[in-house]
């Protein structure tokens, strides 16, 4: 179920901006979590940031550092948090 944009908290926005930076965290756990599309990240970071920050942030995204698409990972990793991570629902 794909959520919008409008409705969300502030406390999801930055969770989502913070998934969205963080390299490990490919877009499909955000999906999971919010219900957003990799198409509706890129939408909210480019209102949500400013226009040097949206472009760096790009460019790490499609660099070879980033892990954001499920191909580009580890084949090992089939989770999207961290094995040592409190259990908090859906985080």
């Amino acid at each position: 179920m794909q959520k919008s944009l409008e409705n969300l908290t502030d406390r999801s926005l930055d969770r989502i901006i913070q998934m969205a930076w963080e390299d490990r965290t490919p877009f499909s756990a955000i999906e999971y979590q919010f219900g957003l599309s990799e198409k509706m990240v890129i939408k909210l970071m480019r209102n949500q940031l400013k226009p040097s920050s949206f472009k760096l942030w790009r460019k790490r995204v499609h660099s070879g550092v980033s892990q954001k698409h499920l191909a580009k990972r580890n084949p090992e990793i089939n989770r999207f948090r961290c094995s040592r991570q409190n259990a908090i629902s859906n985080n």
